[in-house]
C-alpha cells in the first residue's frame, strides 16, 4: 500500500482552500496547505473582499458625515485621501492572519510556503523563496489557487497610471479623474467608492446595461445612483487602446472617443491561477480563462485531483468558496452526496449594496411563469428615516396561486444582509416558503427586516381577493 505524505494536499489558503484542509483535519485526515505567499488567507483576504470591503466601509462612513444633518450643524464637510482610506484594511487584514494562522496550528495542519507545480497526480513540488525545492505528497489534492484580474497583452500594466483590481490597492494618491473599464460588480464597487471620495470617475461599460444578471430594476436603480453620485456611465463601448503618459491616460474607444483621466483601473475579467501548475504532468488542461472544469463532486478528469473556488468559474463568490471546499475534503474522505453549491445569494458591494436570491422578473416573464410583486421602499420605513439609509427597496416575486416566494431582490443599506431573511424562508419546505410567512410573523420595530412585512402587504394587496 502506498504511503503519502498527507491524505488531503491542498494548494491555496484561501476560503476554499482553507475551508477543505479544515474539513479533513476535523475528520481526523492528514491535511497541509500550500501557500506562495509568505501569509495566510489567499487573495481573498489580502488582494480582495477583505481590502476592498473595508476600504467601502470607510468611504461609507465619510458619505454618512458629509451628508448627516447633524454633523452639517458642526462643521464643514470633509475629504479623506484614498490612502487614508485604504489604510484601515491593513488592520483588518492583520486580524483576518492572525485569526486564519491559528486554524491551522489548533488543527494540526502543516503549512508549506512556496509555488507548487505538478510531479505526478499524488506528488509537488514546491518552489521555497530561497530557491530549494521540496517534494510533497497527497493521496488527494485539491486545487484552490484563485484568480487574478485579466490583462490583456496590449495594456501596459506596468505603468504608474494604469492598475487593475489588485494593484489599485497600492494606489498612492488621490487621482482627480479616474477611468474604470469595466462595468462588471468589481469595476461597480470601485465606481461607488471612487466617487464617494469625491474622485471624478468614467465608467465604461461593454454591455447595454449594468450587471445585466440583476432583475432589471435593480440594475436601473444601480444605474441611476451611480450617476446621482457624479459616475459618468457609458454604456456600448469598447476600448481601442490605452494611451498613458506621465501627465496622465487616454482611453480610446472604438466609437471614436477618447477619454481622458490620472488613471485607469481595469476591470474587466479575471483569469484562474493554473499557469504554473504544470498540469500537462497530470493529465488536466486549463480553459482560455484559466479555468478547470470539474464535476458536482468538484472531482477533475483525473479523479483524486479536485478544484474549488474561483478556480472553476462561476459563482466566484468567497461565500461559495467556503462550501465548495467542505464538500471537496467530504468527497474525498469517501462521502457519496454532498452538496454542489449552485444556489449562492448575489452580493454586491456598490454603495448602496445589491443582494437577490431566486429568479428575476426577466426570468419569470421568458419562462412564462406567472407571477406577482410586493415592494417595500426604505424610505418608507422607520427605521431608514431614523438611519438616513432611505435609498432602495425591497422586492418579492411570489406566486399569485401559491404564494410561494420565487425571488427576492434588495438595493440599499445592508442588503446583503436582509437578503438572508428571505432566502431562510425560500428554502423551507412545503407550505413555510410561501408569502404568508411575513404577514404572520411578528417583526421588531423599528427595523430593516420590517421591509418584508411591507413589501409582503403590498403585494398580497396586488390580488383580487385579499
Amino acid at each position: 500500500m502506498t504511503s503519502y505524505d498527507y491524505d488531503v494536499l491542498v494548494i491555496g489558503s484561501g476560503p476554499s482552500g482553507e475551508s477543505a484542509a479544515l474539513n479533513a483535519a476535523k475528520h481526523n485526515k492528514r491535511a497541509a496547505v500550500i501557500e506562495d505567499r509568505p501569509m495566510v488567507g489567499g487573495g481573498c483576504t489580502h488582494r480582495g473582499t477583505i481590502p476592498s470591503k473595508a476600504l467601502r466601509h470607510a468611504v461609507k462612513q465619510l458619505k454618512r458625515f458629509n451628508t448627516g444633518r447633524l454633523f452639517r450643524e458642526i462643521g464643514h464637510s470633509r475629504q479623506i485621501p484614498y490612502p487614508t482610506a485604504l489604510s484601515v484594511a491593513s488592520g483588518v487584514i492583520e486580524k483576518q492572519v492572525e485569526m486564519r494562522a491559528k486554524f491551522y496550528g489548533r488543527n494540526g495542519i502543516d503549512l508549506h510556503t512556496g509555488r507548487a507545480c505538478f510531479v505526478d497526480e499524488h506528488t509537488l513540488a514546491v518552489r521555497q523563496s530561497d530557491g530549494i525545492i521540496e517534494k510533497v505528497t497527497g493521496r488527494d489534492i485539491v486545487i484552490a489557487t484563485g484568480s487574478r484580474p485579466y490583462q490583456p497583452a496590449d495594456v501596459d500594466f506596468s505603468h504608474p497610471r494604469v492598475y487593475d483590481s489588485d494593484t489599485i490597492l497600492d494606489l498612492k494618491h488621490t487621482p482627480r479623474k479616474i477611468l474604470i473599464y469595466g462595468a462588471g460588480v468589481i469595476g461597480c464597487e470601485y465606481a461607488s467608492i471612487f466617487s464617494g471620495l469625491g474622485v471624478k470617475v468614467e465608467l465604461i461599460n461593454s454591455f447595454d446595461y449594468l450587471l445585466a444578471f440583476l432583475d432589471d430594476e435593480i440594475s436601473v436603480a444601480l444605474n441611476y445612483h451611480l450617476r446621482d453620485l457624479g459616475v459618468m456611465v457609458r454604456h456600448r463601448e469598447e476600448y481601442e487602446r490605452v494611451e498613458a503618459t506621465e501627465n496622465g491616460v487616454i482611453l480610446h474607444l472604438k466609437s471614436g472617443k477618447h477619454l481622458r483621466g490620472d488613471a485607469l483601473l481595469w476591470s474587466n475579467g479575471r483569469t484562474g491561477n493554473t499557469d504554473s501548475l504544470n498540469l500537462a504532468a497530470v493529465g488536466l488542461e486549463a480553459d482560455q480563462r484559466g479555468q478547470l472544469q470539474v464535476n458536482k463532486q468538484y472531482q477533475t478528469s483525473t479523479p483524486n485531483i479536485y478544484a474549488v473556488g474561483d478556480v472553476i468559474g462561476w459563482p466566484s463568490l468567497a461565500s461559495a468558496a467556503y462550501d465548495q471546499g467542505r464538500s471537496a475534503a467530504a468527497v474525498s474522505r469517501g462521502k457519496e452526496t454532498v452538496r454542489y453549491v449552485d444556489d449562492v445569494p448575489t452580493g454586491i458591494y456598490t454603495i448602496p449594496e445589491i443582494s437577490s436570491v431566486g429568479k428575476t422578473e426577466k426570468e419569470l416573464t421568458d419562462a412564462r411563469i406567472p407571477y406577482e410583486v410586493g415592494r417595500a421602499f426604505f424610505k418608507d420605513t422607520a427605521r431608514g428615516q431614523i438611519s438616513g439609509e432611505d435609498v432602495g427597496m425591497l422586492k418579492i416575486l411570489f406566486c399569485p396561486d401559491s404564494l410561494a416566494i420565487l425571488g427576492i431582490h434588495c438595493f440599499g443599506a445592508e442588503a446583503t444582509e436582509i437578503i438572508h431573511i428571505g432566502q431562510a424562508i425560500m428554502k423551507q419546505e412545503g407550505a413555510g416558503n410561501t408569502l404568508r410567512y411575513f404577514i404572520t410573523t411578528t417583526f421588531n420595530y423599528p427595523t430593516m427586516a420590517e421591509a418584508y412585512r411591507i413589501a409582503a402587504l403590498n403585494g398580497l394587496n396586488r390580488l383580487s381577493g385579499y
